[in-house]
């Protein structure tokens, strides 16, 4: 998911000692689940599992209880682990010195700096697939952006980040 602000030619006045940005995006991880989504399916494996470990139960089976918790629990917990995974952000920010990308995930943080002059964007695409991977690339380092985006929503944030790279360097 991408929420952009692209700006305007002639908008990249300073305010202060900082410039106002020429773009800007927020990406982040798309989740077709929701909490409530999450709740009602945990409750109905919860359901499921009751369901078919009474009948062993009554049968004098009582490990299949346990090992069915078990299974109950796996999920749940890489449910937990997913969710959080979701709540990263990755942060694109062009101003007329400088482009900032900070990327945000749980438990790590990290930012990158690039003079946007010297910055391009290297796209890797095929006919089949459209964008599969997009990196800023500047004086020997490469760093790999828009990971979380589908091959047509990296095509749009590519055109528009190479418009805004494009209309600093013209100055």
């Amino acid at each position: 998911m991408i929420a952009s602000n692209p700006k305007p030619e002639g908008e990249a006045v300073s305010q202060g000692d900082r410039p106002q940005p020429v773009f800007a995006a927020t990406i982040t991880p798309h989740r077709s689940l929701t909490p409530a989504g999450f709740r009602l399916t945990m409750t109905l494996i919860c359901l499921v599992m009751v369901a078919a470990t009474v009948p062993f139960m009554a049968l004098g089976a009582w490990p299949v209880l346990g090992f069915g918790g078990l299974d109950v629990l796996a999920l749940y917990i890489a449910f937990k682990v997913n969710f959080r995974a979701g709540r990263g952000v990755e942060e694109v920010v062009v101003t007329p010195i400088e482009l900032m990308l900070r990327r945000i995930t749980p438990g790590m943080r990290k930012e990158w700096r690039f003079n946007p002059l010297w910055t391009r964007l290297e796209r890797k695409e095929t006919a089949e697939f459209g964008v599969e991977q997009l990196a800023l690339v500047s004086r020997g380092q490469r760093v790999t952006v828009g990971a979380w985006l589908s091959p047509p929503e990296r095509a749009t944030f590519a055109e528009a980040l190479s418009r805004a790279l494009a209309q600093v360097r013209r100055g």
